[in-house]
């Protein structure tokens, strides 16, 4: 079989080397941006492309003889990238564009969930005006402020965090509103966690529970990333959740599905992430993303025992519940390696050495290949996971790999720590009233 990964980050690397186990020994093609070394070794041709250039990457997939297509990031989902390859009769394991507004179009996401009565949805709303908005920031006292579009995971501001006050928060709102609606919601206090499933239009596999850590230095501290690094249990279930806060969360998200077809008349295929927030009233929901996290899917892919290949084309097919989709009952810890100065002034055109990282796998992000070296292009550059029968000892594979690796970079060393999940747990018990 021919399969055409799109995108060029260490998501997609994740998802290359998932399709390159598969016991079916596909073929693999990718269309990225720049050369990542990791996802251009597994395939057997590779296009450089702007992943949002629909007409090019049809073309190339028709050229190719592609049956398959996997489509990694947000922004050619956006664009109708599934739709396109759909009509040219190939077949698309990622959901088409008028259900993928689920991520790409936060205010659609609210209103959408606000009217068909889904579980976990926020007080919030949608503004255009700024007297409006104002006077309803001052109502809800304590709110999170999110542009209605794509930021890359890195628009949304709350206050006690990014915004000190009200004040803060009204002028973060009205800088948004140049670029369109802004939605306004109550800021939730909890833990954070991801719950991912994959769909078929009717039926979800879901994958363990991972937490990700969006802050920059250790301890928490620093301006929000795309995310530095993520973890998940042995077994499905994070140390601070309940197997009541899992299966609320999954009925919330098995519910989604089933009215995204009712809203628009399509069904949504493909992999569907949901971000929560576990609060003293359960789970509710931060967002929505009509695909993998980066970098939750380099903890889930690795232990998925299922072959990659039948659970996609079963995707793709509807008929994901004629599979048993499996995981391996491990722990994993991956942590990012980063361009100094990352986010906010990020170092450039560094190179890159990987030396002997013992057990972790490795997998390259926002890299590019040249005369056979590898450069940063300043954004998050390589990914590092360890996998064993504890987090405390993924943890130490994936802190031994990070220490050598050398370059320009910076990384957490406390992602994984037992210290920094205790804290989360602790922090539960108090909002329980444990």
């Amino acid at each position: 079989m021919n399969i055409l990964v799109v995108g060029g980050g260490g998501r997609e690397h994740a998802i290359v080397a998932a399709i390159e186990r598969s016991r079916q020994d596909p073929s693999i093609y990718a269309v990225m941006s720049k050369k990542n070394p990791g996802i251009a070794a597994l395939c057997e041709d590779y296009l450089l492309e702007k992943e949002t250039n629909v007409e090019k990457v049809v073309e190339y997939a028709v050229s190719k003889n592609i049956e398959l297509v996997v489509v990694g990031p947000e922004a050619p989902l956006s664009v109708g990238l599934a739709d396109a390859l759909e009509a040219e009769g190939i077949s698309v394991a990622s959901p088409k564009q008028k259900v993928a507004q689920l991520e790409f179009d936060k205010a659609w996401a609210r209103n959408f969930m606000r009217n068909n009565n889904i579980a976990g949805c926020p007080v919030f709303d949608v503004f255009t005006d700024k007297a409006a908005m104002d006077a309803f920031i001052d109502e809800l006292g304590n709110v999170a402020i999110k542009p209605a579009g794509l930021t890359g995971g890195k628009g949304v501001k709350v206050m006690g965090d990014q915004l000190p006050d009200v004040k803060a928060a009204k002028e973060y709102a009205a800088s948004l509103l140049d670029m369109g609606s802004v939605v306004v919601e109550e800021n939730l206090v909890g833990e954070e966690f991801t719950l991912q499933a994959f769909v078929d239009g009717k039926n979800l596999a879901f994958m363990p529970t991972v937490q990700d850590h969006k802050r920059a230095f250790e301890n928490d501290l620093g301006p929000n990333t795309g995310g530095m690094g993520s973890y998940n249990a042995a077994g499905e279930i994070l140390p601070f959740l309940t197997a009541e806060d899992v299966e609320s969360s999954k009925q919330i998200m098995k519910d989604t599905i089933k009215a995204l077809y009712k809203e628009t008349g399509q069904e949504y295929k493909g992999t569907l992430y949901g971000q929560f927030m576990i609060t003293k009233d359960g789970p509710k929901v931060i967002e929505f993303n009509a695909r993998f996290g980066d970098p939750e899917a380099m903890n889930v892919l690795p232990l998925l025992e299922s072959d990659y290949v039948d659970v996609l084309a079963a995707m793709a097919s509807g008929t994901l519940d004629k599979i048993d989709v499996k995981f391996s009952n491990k722990a994993t810890v991956c942590k990012y390696a980063v361009p100094a100065g990352y986010p906010d002034d990020p170092t450039k055109d560094r190179e890159v050495t990987v030396g002997d990282i013992g057990d972790a796998i490795l997998f390259y992000s926002s890299v590019y290949e040249k005369d056979g070296k590898v450069y940063t292009t300043g954004s998050r550059a390589v990914a590092v996971v360890g996998v064993a029968d504890s987090i405390e000892e993924a943890e130490e594979i994936a802190q031994n790999a990070l220490e050598n690796l050398s370059g320009d970079l910076h990384y957490r060393s406390d992602i994984g720590k037992a210290f920094l999940i205790q804290r989360r747990i602790d922090h539960m018990n108090e909002i329980r009233g444990q």
